[in-house]
C-alpha cells in the first residue's frame, strides 16, 4: 500500500479501496470461517466487515491495514457469535439411521462445513505461530474450536495461527495484554489436538493419492475387509448435522456399504480443508445421469483413514463446482 492508494481511498475512490484490501481477502475469509465453523457465514460476516472498513476509511491511521483489517474482521465475527449465542438446531429432518449401525451421540458442531482449497490463498503464518498453514485449518481444528468460548477462540487465531504478537491482539481485541494471555491460556488447554501433524501424508503426495485410491476401490468393489483394514480401529464417521457418529472400522465399514447396497456409484475427487476429499455420484435408476449425493472429507493417519466426515447438503456440493447432476455414459 502507498500513502496515494490511501489518499485516494480515503477521498471515496473504490478501487483504490479495493488495491488495499484485496491482498488481504483470502486470508481474512480463511479466518473468518476458523471462527465461525461455517463457509457462507464467514462470507456473510466478511462482507459486512468490508462495508464497515469502507465506511470508516476515513478514520484509518495507514498504520498496519492488515492488523486494521482483521480488527475489524474479527469483531464482526465476535458480534455475531453473540447475536447467535444460542445456535438454532437445524429445523430439517434427520435422517433415518439403521439400529444395526451402532450410532452414538455426536460431539460435532452441527454447522460445520468444509473449505474449498482454491479459496485458500496464501497462509503463510506469522514467525510466533505455534501451529502451520495445514494444521490450522484441518476440519477437526475446525470443529474444536466452535467449542470454545468466542473470545477464547479469537485470541488463540490471532496469537497462535496468525502469529500476532500479544499486545497487537489486545489493541485488535479492545482489551488488555493480561486478558489476552489470560484467554490464550484457557484456549491452549481446552483445544487439544486430536491428531499428531507427522503421521499425515502431505497434501498431494503419492502416500497421500495411494490412500485415496485404495478407499475408492474398496468402496466401489464393496470390499468390506478391505475397507475395514483401510479404517484406523478408532476411527470415526461423522455426518453434520447429525447429531449421532459411527465409531470403529468394522461399524462405518459396514454402515457405507449397508447405505449403498446394490446402488452403482462413482467418485470424483476435490480438496477440503487441505485434505483429500470425495464427491460421490449415484446412479439415478430411471434416467441415465449420475446424482450428487455428498462429500466426503477423509483425514489421514500414516496409510490409514482415521476419521470421515460427510456433507450431504447440495449447496455445499456446488460451492465446490460439481453439478447435481452429470451424463451417466
Amino acid at each position: 500500500m502507498t500513502d496515494t492508494t490511501l489518499a485516494r481511498a480515503q477521498a471515496g475512490d473504490g478501487e483504490a479501496f479495493r488495491e488495499l484490501i484485496d491482498p488481504y481477502t483470502s486470508e481474512l475469509q480463511a479466518h473468518c470461517y476458523r471462527i465461525l465453523g461455517s463457509v457462507q457465514d464467514a462470507e456473510d460476516v466478511l462482507q459486512e466487515a468490508l462495508l464497515a472498513a469502507w465506511r470508516s476509511i476515513g478514520r484509518f491511521d495507514g498504520t498496519s491495514p492488515r492488523a486494521w483489517l482483521y480488527r475489524i474482521a474479527t469483531n464482526r465475527c465476535l458480534n455475531y457469535l453473540r447475536s447467535e449465542s444460542r445456535r438454532p438446531q437445524p429445523s430439517g429432518p434427520r435422517s433415518a439411521l439403521p439400529r444395526s449401525a451402532g450410532p452414538v451421540a455426536s460431539g460435532e458442531p452441527w454447522w460445520l462445513e468444509p473449505y474449498p482449497e482454491d479459496l485458500l490463498g496464501d497462509m503463510t503464518p506469522g514467525p510466533e505461530a505455534r501451529y502451520d498453514a495445514r494444521e490450522s485449518i484441518a476440519l477437526s481444528f475446525v470443529a474444536g474450536l466452535q467449542h470454545l468460548p468466542p473470545q477464547q477462540r479469537a485470541a488463540l487465531l490471532l496469537r497462535d495461527v496468525l502469529g500476532f504478537p500479544a499486545a497487537e491482539v489486545a489493541g485488535i481485541l479492545g482489551t488488555s495484554q493480561a486478558a489476552v494471555n489470560s484467554a490464550l491460556i484457557r484456549a491452549r488447554a481446552g483445544l487439544r489436538p486430536d491428531r499428531d501433524p507427522h503421521d499425515v501424508p502431505l497434501p498431494q503426495s503419492p502416500a497421500e493419492a495411494a490412500v485415496v485410491d485404495r478407499f475408492v476401490s474398496a468402496f466401489e468393489r464393496f470390499d468390506l475387509d478391505e475397507l475395514v483394514a483401510l479404517l484406523t480401529d478408532n476411527a470415526r464417521l461423522t455426518m453434520p448435522p447429525e447429531p449421532l457418529e459411527h465409531r470403529g472400522s468394522a461399524t462405518i465399514a459396514g454402515f457405507l456399504l449397508d447405505s449403498h447396497a446394490g446402488q452403482d456409484l462413482k467418485f470424483l475427487p476435490t480438496r477440503a480443508n487441505r485434505q483429500p476429499a470425495l464427491v460421490l455420484y449415484l446412479a439415478d435408476p430411471s434416467a441415465p445421469i449420475w446424482r450428487a449425493n455428498c462429500l466426503v472429507v477423509l483425514t489421514l493417519a500414516g496409510n490409514q483413514i482415521r476419521a470421515l466426515t460427510r456433507f450431504g447438503d447440495p449447496g455445499l456440493i456446488a460451492r465446490f463446482g460439481f453439478p447435481r447432476t452429470l451424463p451417466r455414459d
